[in-house]
């Protein structure tokens, strides 16, 4: 098949490229890397600011590009806002493709007005970055989110393309729930891809103490809820401050990223999801262990019921510090975890097992 896979997200759309090429078929992507943290792509949509100046060059570089957005078996979408220009341009874009191209995908990978409502319904789930234990959490960007997907051109256009593209797939379970009850019919669930070819299990850091390592987005820090994991690892640190280590890579790219990755035991990842992450699995994946979401409701969605080596660390300040202060205490378990984290990557994130499920589902659509 030939395939567009159009915008990024941690990553996503470029491993999934990789496993479909390794399955023999043409894969384009065409991002903007995901902002500062660069991912690789073979069309650049990048707009390096807000200007007037910039904004003209990236819709000079669309328009340019509208050649190469036709013609394919498939395109997917990384979100209903698939570039970084208006909403106004992204329907356009949308309308241009479903014509010009044999079926399209929608991806409900992240932010968008479908997933917003389930977590402000307080009953879908029983916390999210919005409500904890049925109350409010303060969080700066909640209002912005809110006034950006409801009841605005953003959900209008979402509600669009969900209602005419050929289907949906969901990479977590708290993204595929919210779309459940009006598009059950055309959603699908399918993991994330690691690229598990290209990432070694790291060497052992060889060190008395255990190594943490939090990666924070200062833009998403508290949306993400890394300010709240870094304040527990603090408290924690300055109990056991001879035995804990801690690195924290603050928005940097990608490459960068990985390489302070490498020498850490313990990597803490988001606070308020079910499901683990592009980064998180990847951490598994070089075996890491990996203190972030991992709900049961995720587990039952992957069918797995011995290998759950994810710390499933709950929205609370206390939760955090227990959960963190225990790997301390039981250090010396710390190397059979990391072996089964690597497993559960290896087991139901491989990127080719994923791409062909990908394959599976975007033939099976009519």
């Amino acid at each position: 098949m030939n395939i567009l896979l159009l915008g990024e997200y941690s990553n996503l759309h470029w491993t999934l490229a990789e496993g479909l090429r390794q399955l023999g078929h043409k894969v384009t992507v065409a991002s903007d890397g995901d902002g500062f943290k660069n991912y690789k792509r073979d069309i650049d949509l990048v707009r390096k600011s807000s200007s007037i100046k910039d904004t003209l060059s990236t819709i000079a570089s669309v328009i340019g590009n509208l050649k190469n957005f036709k013609g394919y078996d498939v395109v997917q979408l990384i979100n209903p806002c698939f570039t970084q220009l208006n909403i106004r341009a992204n329907k356009y874009l949308y309308n241009y493709i479903r014509k010009n191209n044999q079926k399209v995908f929608l991806g409900a990978f992240g932010v968008d007005s479908f997933w917003l409502r389930a977590c402000l319904d307080k009953k879908t789930f029983r916390y999210s970055e919005f409500f904890i234990n049925g109350e409010e959490n303060p969080i700066s960007d909640n209002e912005a989110l809110k006034a950006l997907w409801l009841n605005s051109p953003y959900e209008s256009l979402n509600k669009e393309i969900a209602e005419t593209c050929d289907g949906i797939i969901s990479c977590l379970y708290e993204y595929y729930i919210p779309y459940k009850a009006q598009h059950n019919s055309k959603l699908t669930y399918i993991p994330l891809p690691i690229n598990t070819d290209k990432i070694k299990v790291a060497e052992s850091t060889n060190n008395e103490n255990v190594s943490f390592f939090i990666g924070i987005n200062k833009a998403r820090s508290q949306f993400k809820g890394t300010d709240k994991l870094l304040t527990g690892l603090l408290e924690v640190s300055q109990k056991y401050p001879d035995i804990t280590d801690i690195s924290v890579a603050e928005s940097v790219e990608y490459s960068e990223y990985i390489k302070m990755l490498e020498n850490s035991d313990v990597v803490l990842d988001q606070l308020y999801s079910y499901t683990p992450a592009m980064n998180g699995l990847i951490s598994m994946a070089m075996g890491k262990v990996l203190v972030g979401g991992a709900e049961p409701e995720m587990y039952e969605f992957l069918n797995e019921k011995s290998n759950m080596p994810i710390i499933n660390v709950l929205p609370s300040d206390k939760d955090i510090f227990e959960k963190l202060e225990h790997i301390i205490l039981t250090k010396s378990n710390l190397p059979s975890v990391k072996e089964n984290s690597r497993a559960f990557v290896e087991t139901h994130h491989n990127y080719i097992k994923v791409a062909q499920q990908y394959v599976d589902f975007w033939t099976k659509t009519n």
